[in-house]
């Protein structure tokens, strides 16, 4: 009854939002424990089926996405971290910020333990100040005075850390107190970890502050001492549980797993784990480190400021894990560190068990896609034709493997309540997988002369001659929603122009992307680059992936506006080709065709109104608002089931009309449009070029003259003379298929085929030539001659 009374109360937040009582929040953890596991499952993640935020069996997590769901934490800050760059006391503003995390954390409802250093960095720079005031007060009295040689006593590290410790924890306690946090200082020492008395003592008193919301700040009491040097294991019967206590990444370590933390934060100088000093060539960042990493790591040297180098951290890292607690190695220099790895984002190096295939962390897949796309590259035309056939094929004669993965997914979608408009999206029928099939292979029938085509020869001088050739971008990252029939179109585009390529499907098509994905590798394996193309799990999040620069050349979105428009945002260093929104137009001129107009018309806006080819706004001439056409027009949408919006000078004509349009600059991607009227041609381009978004633009007219002006004029991807917007299509185009459609000013402009996924190498092959041979002195000229490609 108790319990059940308080549960109202608020006091602390666990992961699910809710508020846990101040009289829980003072019980000892493992009463909570006992509590919550004996009567309800409250506690339990969604996604972890064992592990509980208070659950001690210390099951690790497996993915970072995992990590939001830590309860305890323990973060170690550095020496490098927490002292400014000049080795003159401490960086205030970095601290500041790393208070105000573990401050919202513990907010939150989260359970924090610092283990800090700092204190000998803190005593330094106060001692130096007081040494050049007594010093400058000794040269005033008595000027042959030389005490200056005996001043490097003063700074011993044990004095600093005694001088240091006081201010430390009173810059701690100021900073923490401004969130509301209360804090306690813990001093530790070696011997305090051999008695088992005091061990116990130091663990009991650990305990108690956790239940009673405070945070304990632990530090070596360097004063008496200084970190120890000698491989003595603490912690278990003849070392086989233990640890050495030789700094305090160790000191964290231990704590973090006597505790039984669930997550230990090692906050350094640098990013994370590399596979070798990061200043050496072929260091490559792990953002995952695994249990068979473990010998295979070279390390640098230790930090200039602080007692423990990589190596001491990585097998900290390791001792931590095996015991069951997921550590992360980040530079805590960087901003928002720890709410950024809470947040499951890919910051330092994620210490896990996890080893499985699937778990291969993505820029090792993208690199794997690099590598196959230059296979694909080396291949010859008919190669790479064969390989975009064979996938051709595949999607016929396993036609019921792969529509018997897409019947799961649909009747998940189903059980979910997923709208019909996106059923029919992600639904595949025979008769889609054969219209696939027939634009793969049309894929491959004219892709022969894409890689490697000359698209220029210029005789530069006797015996000297330059090419300009198409070779492939290189890594592609196409990031779809719904449509499992993207992938393999997507991934014959790649095959076709020679390019790696990383899939990003939604989850609602998981099961249809993973078999269509097994047929493409099938068909790469034909050619020796089954790595070539690859589908990232799920679980990867889109802000890693778009963080990934080095590793991805080009990315393509393919979906909604909102999702084109929010990888647009994201990605900061990545190219992206697409369009942010689909606003299409449809003009009919005072010379259009009745029967035209209506016909193009209801294409263009209800044969699919969710594609981004659909019209959004129809511009009709004023003088047609005199006879039928405006009227059938407006009959035939509204027997279509499209609801009208009226323009603003649609609307002050109209005494009784549609509503008012919200915005001209609006796409509805559903059986809705807008209707304006304009004056003539000029005024309808004038409206399309500002509230258009350069997708794809139309023209109804019998005038030949004002259908050519128009076409010049009109600034889109994308500008047609009486035929519907729904035909901005790369199928459509007979490019086969489409990696997507794209307003962008430069590269490719609407429905991007093979073509599009080329860019172009310069190759200059000569003799001896030397450019001083071309000066005044030299003894070659200039010829500059155009050579046929061909």
């Amino acid at each position: 009854m108790f319990l059940n009374n308080v549960v109202k109360e608020s006091r602390l937040v666990c992961h699910f939002g809710m508020k846990l009582p101040i009289q829980i929040a003072a019980l000892r953890p493992n009463t909570i424990t006992r509590y919550f596991s004996s009567t309800t499952d409250l506690w339990k993640p969604p996604t972890l089926q064992n592990k509980t935020m208070l659950d001690k069996k210390q099951v690790t997590f497996t993915d970072r996405s995992q990590l939001k769901y830590a309860r305890r934490l323990v973060v170690k800050l550095g020496s490098a971290v927490i002292t400014r760059e000049d080795e003159h006391g401490l960086a205030l503003g970095r601290l500041a910020s790393i208070v105000e995390q573990v401050a919202e954390c513990q907010n939150e409802g989260r359970e924090c333990i610092m283990v800090t250093s700092g204190a000998v960095a803190f005593g330094k720079q106060k001692l130096t100040q007081e040494l050049l005031m007594s010093l400058s007060m000794r040269e005033t009295l008595s000027p042959t005075d030389h005490t200056r040689e005996d001043a490097p006593t003063l700074l011993e590290p044990r004095a600093a850390a005694a001088v240091g410790q006081s201010g430390l924890m009173s810059l701690y306690d100021a900073m923490f107190g401004q969130y509301g946090v209360k804090i306690a200082q813990v001093l530790v020492t070696k011997p305090d970890f051999y008695n088992e008395e005091t061990r116990r003592n130091l663990f009991s008193t650990i305990s108690e502050l956790i239940s009673l919301n405070i945070v304990p700040i632990i530090n070596t009491n360097d004063a008496v001492s200084p970190p120890p040097q000698i491989d003595e294991p603490i912690g278990g019967k003849a070392g086989k549980r233990g640890i050495s206590l030789k700094d305090n990444d160790s000191l964290a370590a231990m704590l973090a797993a006597e505790i039984q933390s669930d997550l230990l934060i090692l906050m350094s100088d640098v990013d994370g784990i590399y596979n070798k000093p990061p200043w050496e060539q072929g260091a490559r960042f792990l953002h995952t480190f695994t249990s068979d990493l473990r010998h295979t790591i070279e390390y640098g040297k230790k930090s200039k400021v602080g007692t423990g180098g990589m190596d001491s951290k990585v097998n900290a890292a390791t001792w931590a894990l095996d015991r069951g607690v997921s550590v992360v190695i980040c530079n805590g220099t960087q901003e928002k560190a720890i709410k950024t790895i809470l947040s499951g984002r890919k910051v330092g190096t994620f210490f896990t068990e996890s080893s499985s295939p699937n778990s291969i962390p993505t820029e090792i897949v993208a690199e794997n896609a690099r590598i196959g796309g230059r296979v694909l590259q080396t291949l010859t035309p008919d190669q790479r034709a064969s390989c975009v056939h064979t996938l051709a094929d595949l999607l016929i004669s396993k036609q019921a493997f792969i529509l018997d993965a897409n019947s799961r997914d649909l009747d998940e979608a189903a059980k979910s309540g997923v709208a019909k408009p996106l059923l029919s999206r992600l639904s595949l029928t025979p008769a889609k997988l054969k219209n696939l099939a027939v634009g793969l292979k049309q894929i491959a029938d004219s892709s022969h002369e894409n890689v490697g085509r000359v698209l220029r020869r210029t005789k530069l001088a006797e015996g000297l001659e330059l090419k300009q050739i198409t070779v492939p971008i290189g890594v592609l990252l196409v990031i779809f929603e719904s449509r499992p029939d993207s992938l393999p179109q997507v991934a014959a585009l790649a095959i076709a122009s020679g390019n790696g390529l990383l899939l990003k499907g939604g989850k609602e098509a998981a099961n249809s992307n993973k078999a269509l994905m097994e047929l493409v590798k099938e068909a790469l394996a034909t050619v020796g680059a089954e790595n070539a193309v690859s589908l990232v799990s799920t679980r990867e999040e889109i802000g890693d992936l778009l963080s990934m620069e080095q590793h991805i050349d080009l990315v393509i979105p393919r979906g909604s506006s909102e999702l084109v428009r929010s990888i647009q945002e994201q990605a900061q260093h990545i190219p992206v080709l697409g369009h942010a929104e689909g606003i299409c137009h449809v003009y009919i001129d005072q010379h259009a065709d009745t029967q035209k107009s209506l016909k193009i018309v209801r294409d263009a806006k209800c044969d699919y109104p969710a594609a981004c080819n659909a019209m959004e706004t129809l511009l009709i001439h004023e003088s047609l608002m005199n006879g039928d056409l405006f009227h059938d027009i407006c009959n035939m949408l509204k027997k279509e089931g499209v609801q009208i919006y009226s323009g603003p000078k649609l609307n002050e004509i109209l005494t009784f009309g549609p509503p008012a349009a919200k915005s001209m600059k609006h796409e509805y991607g559903s059986l809705e449009c807008c209707i304006e009227i304009v004056k003539d041609m000029n005024e309808a381009i004038d409206h399309i070029h500002t509230f258009g978004s350069g997708h794809t633009e139309v023209i109804i007219t019998e005038n030949m003259d004002t259908a050519q002006e128009f076409q010049k004029k009109v600034d889109s991807a994308c500008v047609f003379h009486n035929a519907s917007s729904r035909f901005a299509d790369g199928f459509r185009f007979g490019l086969g298929a489409e990696v997507g459609i794209s307003t962008a000013r430069i590269h490719a402009r609407g429905p991007v085929g093979v073509e599009g996924l080329l860019t172009t190498k310069w190759v200059l092959n000569g003799e001896d030539h030397a450019a001083a041979d071309f000066s005044e002195s030299g003894f070659r000229t200039w010829l500059h001659e155009q050579l046929p490609t061909k």
